[in-house]
């Protein structure tokens, strides 16, 4: 079961990624691992020395709560000392482990300009073109 967030690798230059567990409540697990979550929108940001996920769209759920995510205090620590730099956390990825355990991937990245995206498509379009090149 993986669910990504397509639009992290495009809107952000990805500087370093955190994998980390998840605090659920319930119902919550059974909708994720049924694939019937979003991650699209999310941002993380710290509070008290806790990281959070917010604007999560778990569907069994009415309202949307901020999610707990665990790190380690030194991973913590660094990621706050990289916010100070302007950076932003979002989340990447949710899947499941071997021991069936619920894990995000968290990026520290920063914004992209609109020239750089252009870039990215640039670079998308050849490779297709290329792959399909190859197939022939």
């Amino acid at each position: 079961m993986l669910i990504t967030n397509k639009k992290v690798g495009f809107e952000y230059e990805i500087i370093e990624k955190y994998t980390c567990g998840v605090v659920l409540v319930g119902n919550e697990v059974k909708s994720i691992k049924n694939g019937k979550v979003s991650i699209v929108d999310t941002y993380c940001y710290l509070k008290n020395n806790e990281m959070y996920v917010r604007n999560i769209n778990i569907t069994s759920t009415d309202e949307k709560r901020d999610i707990k995510i665990l790190l380690n205090k030194k991973e913590i620590k660094d990621i706050s000392k990289r916010l100070d730099k302007g950076l932003t956390i979002v989340p990447y990825k949710i899947f499941t482990n071997d021991k069936g355990l619920i894990k995000m991937v968290i990026v520290i990245g920063r914004g992209k300009k609109l020239y750089d995206k252009r870039e990215t498509i640039k670079k998308r379009d050849q490779e297709r073109d290329l792959l399909k090149n190859v197939k022939k």
